[in-house]
């Protein structure tokens, strides 16, 4: 692994922060309560708004877009100047949440598979804010195996006739487009018969239905598709290879959202640091030093393979699947940082305003969403499968129903 910026990539970064320091403020222990990729639910209009005023000004400097081509307002870069830029705009308070799907994983998947007419109508428009994009992959019993999935898609002239429902689709409410694997064949094995499209969000016959979470936000949501006609022309690869086009999408997730949102390290360090225990400071505390250095220890080997995906990056390769790593571990960790500061805090642990609340309730909040994050983008049960046969060279997990037609496969049902 190589640690150090290229002089290329060291200029690329102070060009960076320099347009930063500009047009972002830099976060402050005070100020660095951000809530990750999650909406706060009490003003989504007004967040979905700065959040299209910041990405329209990220475009118009060349910092949307990095590694897409000019031609499309990209800015023609590679992939390590978008690594780069995304470490440095952690620093600063901006708006989260509304772009990071539709521009990490549904944009992607369409200029490798998309139409010349697609990319013109849509790229720049997605890349400027004016178009927010959502994906519609799980399903009630499709969720960590996507290839089980039961929304069906038959073809009607021109159109597709779409039926079935999707769930846990975030920010499905606010979106524009979606991308959407279907069946299309249910007397092929379950991964030959998939087909892949993107929809119009605000087409007749869907129906979208918002879930409450635990938190209070409603950030995920339910689609249900009752006879929605998609055009041909909206599909993107071959009938049949909708799993090919999933994967696709499928790898660049791991790159778009693979990290938890905080509270991280720092955070319970700073908690510790300035919270008073009946025995003196919690940094005193052997106890919770042994804790913080269980948390940072995990922290610099998250750092460490993420330096293996930029190496990769930087020298023009493809990162492999040990990216599964960054989000079996992020997730985990930040599930136990939550919950132990809650301990720490003790009956202030139960306090959920944060107007009050110590460190804003971030520690509260995060344990309420925490355990969401290990199921979203891969459970942590698909994860070290991934890792254990791709990345380790383990022994594949036996599959009864590799070559059993999809329509034959035993369900819950008589």
């Amino acid at each position: 692994m190589d640690f150090e910026d290229t002089p290329e990539e060291a200029a690329f970064r102070a060009e960076v922060r320099a347009f930063l320091d500009r047009n972002a403020e830099r976060k402050s222990e005070a100020k660095s309560f951000h809530r990750g990729r999650y909406i706060p639910e009490h003003n989504i209009p007004e967040t979905v708004r700065a959040a299209k005023q910041w990405q329209a000004k990220k475009a118009d400097a060349g910092f949307a877009g990095i590694t897409w081509p000019r031609q499309w307002g990209g800015r023609g870069g590679t992939p390590v100047q978008q690594v780069i830029y995304g470490q440095e705009e952690q620093n600063y308070v901006v708006p989260r949440g509304v772009f990071e799907i539709g521009l990490g994983m549904c944009i992607p998947v369409l200029m490798v598979y998309g139409t010349p007419e697609h990319l013109e109508g849509h790229v720049r428009p997605a890349m400027r804010g004016e178009e927010i994009w959502c994906q519609l992959f799980s399903e009630p019993s499709a969720g960590s195996d996507l290839a089980g999935l039961r929304t069906r898609a038959v073809r009607d002239g021109d159109d597709w006739v779409v039926n079935g429902q999707k769930i846990w689709t975030s920010g499905a409410h606010f979106s524009n487009y979606g991308i959407l694997v279907t069946r299309t064949d249910p007397d092929v094995p379950k991964h030959a018969g998939l087909t892949f499209f993107f929809v119009d969000m605000k087409s007749p016959g869907i129906e979208v239905r918002r879930i409450k979470q635990i938190s209070g936000g409603s950030n995920f949501n339910e689609v249900f598709f009752t006879d929605v006609r998609v055009p041909d022309s909206q599909r993107l690869g071959k009938v049949g290879d909708g799993w090919k086009v999933s994967i696709t999408t499928l790898m660049t997730e791991r790159l778009a959202v693979g990290d938890a949102p905080g509270p991280d390290f720092d955070d319970i360090f700073a908690l510790a640091r300035t919270l008073e225990l009946d025995a003196g400071p919690a940094i005193r505390n052997p106890a919770v030093r042994e804790k913080l250095a269980d948390w940072y220890v995990k922290t610099q080997g998250l750092k460490y393979t993420k330096f293996r995906t930029m190496t990769a990056l930087s020298r023009g390769e493809t990162p492999g699947p040990e990216a599964s790593i960054t989000k079996l571990v992020s997730a985990n960790k930040l599930q136990d940082i939550a919950s132990y500061g809650i301990d720490l805090l003790g009956m202030a642990g139960a306090v959920m305003d944060p107007e009050v609340a110590p460190m804003q309730a971030w520690f509260q909040e995060a344990l309420l969403y925490a355990p969401g994050l290990r199921i979203a983008g891969g459970s942590d049960e698909i994860l070290r499968n991934i890792i254990a046969e791709r990345v380790l060279g383990l022994p594949a997990d036996i599959r009864i129903d590799k070559d059993v037609p999809f329509s034959q496969l035993k369900t819950g049902k008589r």
